[in-house]
């Protein structure tokens, strides 16, 4: 079968960062999906891996984490999904990836694809999807369709994959006041037709800009990037007793600032759940196919917002220059081979 990886991290502009190769069809595991996979996205961490993460000597990674495919095949303990069901996901960190022909993937943490999307569409949603769900959720303790509760949340670069559908969900599926940061005109106009009621510029004092729109202090922030620079502003913004999430990788993060107001710090990262099977690890099957639910019913929308055409080697590393780059906004994907 077609995939794409590498041997060696490497620069984006080096010939060998990511390759074309040919490898042998895998076989399902007990509770694995065979998948054929038509479309797949590009997020930051499969950027970091390829930069980063050195394979064992002679193989190739494979890289690739949201996909949309068709299941041609079912390991011997698979109950979810039969052979033609068509499924999106967002695989699983320490397992081959999905820019490959054919991918295996634990139906545990597979939902259904949404009716009313392409492959294409659907390859957008899964990862940041489930960032952005527990992110909400589950770390900083939203009431899942409680419309009734007040507050604030400030969502750190609104037009990111994260942030696009992070704002979508916080916006229609609770009553918060949903703060976004964005900088260029594209992406604040991206941001409010996420659905974000306000958005400001993180170049800026975050507490001066929330104060110019009448909001001085935020009960939720969710940092999805550069938390360490923007620790000094969300310490003085956040309320006393807020929630601070975040999703990147500071190397230094004095949290000490936030002890005088009792703000509890969480992270998130989708892949603990796979990562050690913990006895949840379903929540994500559901979760998915919740909000493949809420697509078809017309209350989320694919973050979708370019074709970068076939996915091969050439086409991906296009696509890893442009997110290095930091001024992509909403999910770029691939599809077919």
């Amino acid at each position: 079968m077609k995939a794409i990886g590498y041997y060696t991290p490497q620069p984006v502009t080096s010939p060998d960062a990511l390759v074309d190769i040919e490898l042998p069809t895998p076989r399902p595991g007990p509770s694995d999906l065979l998948v054929a996979v038509n479309a797949v996205s590009v997020n930051p961490v499969d950027v970091k891996s390829r930069a980063s993460a050195v394979p064992p000597k002679g193989e190739a990674r494979i890289l690739g984490f949201d996909a949309a495919g068709v299941v041609i095949g079912v390991g011997s303990e698979v109950r979810l999904f039969k052979p033609g069901d068509e499924v999106f996901y967002a695989g699983a960190i320490n397992r081959p990836g999905a820019n490959s022909e054919l991918h295996l993937v634990d139906e545990r943490i597979v939902g259904r694809k949404p009716r009313t999307l392409s492959f294409s569409q659907a390859a957008a949603l899964p990862l940041t999807s489930i960032t952005a769900w527990e992110l909400l959720f589950d770390r900083l303790g939203v009431p899942y369709g409680t419309k009734a509760q007040n507050g604030t949340i400030l969502i750190i670069n609104g037009a990111g994959g994260v942030g696009s559908i992070l704002t979508q969900i916080a916006r229609r599926l609770t009553g918060l006041t949903v703060v976004a940061t964005a900088s260029r005109p594209e992406t604040i106009a991206w941001c409010y037709e996420m659905g974000a009621h306000h958005v400001i510029d993180h170049h800026r004092s975050l507490t001066e800009s929330l104060h110019e729109i009448g909001i001085p202090q935020i009960e939720y922030v969710a940092s999805l990037t550069a938390t360490d620079k923007h620790l000094s502003g969300i310490a003085e913004a956040i309320a006393p007793q807020g929630r601070l999430a975040l999703i990147d990788d500071p190397e230094v993060l004095d949290i000490v600032k936030l002890k005088r107001k009792s703000v509890s710090v969480h992270w998130e990262l989708m892949f603990t759940r796979s990562l050690f099977q913990t006895h949840d690890m379903i929540a994500q099957h559901r979760l998915l196919n919740e909000v493949a639910d809420l697509v078809d019913a017309g209350v989320l929308c694919s973050t979708f917002r370019e074709d970068a055409g076939t996915i091969n080697a050439a086409n991906l590393k296009l696509v890893h220059a442009q997110v290095e780059s930091g001024r992509s906004f909403g999910k770029i994907v691939l599809s077919g081979f």
